[in-house]
């Protein structure tokens, strides 16, 4: 016989609760300010300052390509919102950033996070990608920013970017994260591309 399992969401006061955020961040109106803070069903990560953007590396021999096994660090461009005195950063058309959220996350042994762009970049063609936080991953989030648009796009620092939802199992996995000592574990801020 077949066991059904249930995997429900986390409301506000259940995140509040059982997810370790900081700094954590009520649900509130922020005039100006593209939203972040616990939400019914969900928590909206801040993006921080640092940011790194994939600019054209001129290689003599040949197009440059990205290789996941091999990334270096100079096929970017490092930009602290915080240093240059901005409240936000461009993202060149058609291209992609790296950075990391304001907020460093716990995520419990019984919990998966997903990761959701918010609307209002959506709508003007930002996306946002993280893959899933897994049962007790630890650290500050590294997010990345597709500017999808023949345009270039503003990102604000230290605002809302991403909304994640908190997926509870009825059951404690047998391996965590944590136990696999994955590679991505208590990372302190932005992190490019890792091999083992």
């Amino acid at each position: 016989m077949l066991r059904r399992f249930a995997v429900g969401v986390l409301a506000d006061h259940q995140i509040q609760k059982l997810v370790r955020i900081e700094p954590f961040e009520p649900a509130q109106k922020r005039p100006g300010k593209i939203s972040y803070g616990v939400s019914s069903y969900g928590y909206d990560v801040r993006v921080g300052t640092r940011f790194r953007i994939f600019t054209p590396t001129p290689r003599t021999g040949g197009i440059t390509v990205v290789d996941p096994k091999k990334f270096t660090p100079d096929l970017m461009v490092d930009i602290d919102t915080a240093e240059q005195g901005s409240d936000h950063v461009v993202i060149p058309p058609n291209s992609f950033a790296l950075c990391e959220t304001v907020e460093y996350i716990e995520v419990p042994r019984d919990v998966l996070v997903i990761c959701v762009g918010k609307s209002t970049y959506a709508r003007c063609g930002i996306i946002v990608n993280v893959t899933p936080l897994e049962p007790e991953w630890r650290g500050k989030v590294t997010l990345e920013i597709s500017n999808t648009t023949p345009l270039p796009a503003r990102v604000y620092a230290n605002e809302g970017i991403a909304q994640f939802v908190f997926l509870k199992a009825d059951e404690v996995c047998q391996t965590s994260y944590a136990d696999k000592k994955g590679k991505y574990q208590d990372q302190s801020g932005l992190e490019l591309p890792k091999v083992d």
